[in-house]
């Protein structure tokens, strides 16, 4: 035989190299010009969410994180009485998920870490999102914590989108924001349950609900050891539930409305192995 036995490293590069953030993007263009082929985003009739979350350094069994309950406790009001935030919150993986509310389909992501706002996210999510979908109008729905009047006017401004964000960010006071601003309309538009619902934002769950899925099906540990092992593991999860979507999206339609979906799911087979098949040296 001929062939060489390939370094015990090989699998760890080639999963460096498959899940840049050149090649999940592209990736997620598939996703979504796909199921817009099937008509399966229906951003029409439902807006599109974003919200964050954190993700577990470390695998921890419940027991485990019921006896070191009090420890943490003690940590939070010693890093309070300093004024700094603790080293476990500083070292936390964080994801940010923009999610198609019909279809629980992860149209952008973003990876970091630490615990910080998510204003600064806001930006990233709502644009690759925007420039993937080819509806290009549509309701964005956001919790309290990417409020900020730049924001809104990014969204309604530079896109023609129709934002939706609770203006609770930042200190309680009684002085209300301007009502000539859009956290002025904000306030005015999600007072009451009623109109809340009218307008959409009761369907800002569906993100949370879409966080429920990665972390039961998938996991809320990661195995890496490094910031930058994390956030690939991170990506892996996001375009693992796509593919799982897609999936039981082909299971329960008709074969001749399933063909997109199916080929997507080869599309994304064949392309990720020609990305494994790649010399190890090109990696």
């Amino acid at each position: 035989m001929n062939e060489k036995v390939p370094d015990h490293n090989t699998l760890c590069n080639a999963a460096a190299w498959l899940l840049r953030r050149r090649n999940v993007g592209g990736l997620l263009d598939a996703v979504a010009r796909w199921a817009a082929q099937a008509r399966a985003l229906g951003l029409g009739d439902k807006p599109f969410a974003g919200d964050s979350t954190h993700f577990e350094t470390r695998h921890v069994s419940r027991h485990y994180e019921r006896r070191c309950a009090k420890a943490r406790r003690n940590l939070r009001k010693r890093a309070a009485k300093r004024g700094c935030r603790a080293r476990t919150v500083k070292r936390l993986p964080k994801l940010g998920l923009g999610v198609c509310c019909a279809s629980h389909l992860i149209l952008s992501t973003w990876v970091g870490t630490g615990a910080g706002s998510d204003s600064p996210h806001f930006e990233p999510l709502l644009f690759d999102a925007w420039r993937r979908v080819p509806h290009k109008k549509f309701t964005a729905v956001f919790d309290a914590g990417y409020d900020a009047e730049h924001n809104h006017a990014l969204a309604r401004r530079e896109m023609g989108l129709r934002s939706i964000i609770p203006p609770r960010v930042g200190r309680p006071t009684e002085k209300p924001p301007p009502p000539d601003s859009w956290r002025g309309r904000m306030r005015r538009l999600l007072r009451s349950r009623r109109s809340r619902r009218a307008c959409g934002y009761t369907q800002r769950w569906q993100a949370e609900t879409v966080v429920s899925m990665i972390k039961r099906n998938l996991g809320d540990e990661l195995r890496g050891r490094t910031a930058r092992s994390r956030k690939r593991d991170m990506l892996l999860k996001v375009l693992v539930h796509d593919l799982m979507i897609i999936r039981r999206q082909s299971e329960r339609r008709d074969r001749a409305d399933v063909t997109p979906f199916r080929l997507l799911a080869e599309t994304l087979s064949r392309r990720l192995g020609r990305m494994a098949a790649a010399p190890t040296d090109a990696i």
